[in-house]
């Protein structure tokens, strides 16, 4: 089979998916030269997938002050952790500035890291608008960025309760979640998933109605990615 009528396949297979899940979905996949992206979700919400470069920033700025706040935020995802690495950065303007350096780093060119702090009871951070392409792009290169040696170890060892989708297989990753202003809940997570062609970064996101029809999606579309990863791994034309 040439590569663009398995392209055409990966994508007619994704639509199905798509029908039949409880969410409205994305996913990207990064490759070294290219994003392909699947799906009519896109962009949104980052939660508390931002914690990864904010703990990369924060360990650079101050190991020793960062280092088990960095364990609680990646490994358990705690927002009080979090804040305490986000003040270690100055301002909020000058820490935004750090995390957005790191994402530059990562090969993120355009996403803009919130420094205010747009619904009350939620970190700033985490309302920072993320999309999937470029968190997949960040994914693809996060090994190569300056000290996220330690950050991508504490991916691979999230608690138990969190160690869903790409989490569940194995997979160095990190998710995000929280409602929306209105209703529905975002689910994301993005990661670092390993193919015939090397490492290729992941980010995909599902919006349902709860936080566990989410999780299920994205439990879903993990087994999806993983059952056509021979497909993934081939190189070709674009999806997009």
């Amino acid at each position: 089979m040439t590569a663009p009528r398995l392209h055409r396949a990966l994508e007619a297979s994704f639509d199905e998916l798509s029908a039949r899940v409880p969410a409205t979905i994305g996913v990207a996949i990064a490759y070294p030269d290219e994003v392909r992206s699947l799906g009519p979700w896109s962009v949104g919400v980052a939660w508390s997938t931002i914690k990864v470069p904010l703990a990369i920033a924060a360990l650079r700025n101050d190991p020793s002050r960062a280092d088990d706040l960095a364990v609680k935020a990646i490994s358990q995802s705690d927002n009080a952790a979090s804040e305490s690495l986000w003040s270690q950065l100055g301002d909020p303007t000058e820490a935004a500035r750090q995390v957005q350096a790191v994402l530059r780093e990562g090969g993120d060119s355009t996403t803009v890291v919130e420094s205010r702090r747009l619904r009350a009871g939620y970190t700033p951070f985490g309302q920072t608008q993320w999309a999937l392409r470029d968190q997949a792009r960040f994914a693809a290169n996060l090994a190569g960025v300056p000290d996220a040696a330690v950050v991508l170890d504490l991916m691979n060892r999230l608690v138990a309760e969190q160690q869903w989708g790409l989490a569940a297989k194995g997979v160095a990753a990190k998710g995000g979640w929280g409602p929306g202003v209105e209703d529905g809940y975002l689910v994301r997570q993005f990661g670092i998933l390993p193919t015939e062609l090397g490492v290729l970064g992941v980010a995909m996101a599902a919006e349902a109605d709860t936080f566990q029809t989410g999780v299920g999606v994205l439990n879903t579309l993990t087994e999806w990615l993983f059952n056509h990863s021979d497909g993934l791994a081939v190189t070709g034309p674009s999806l997009d």
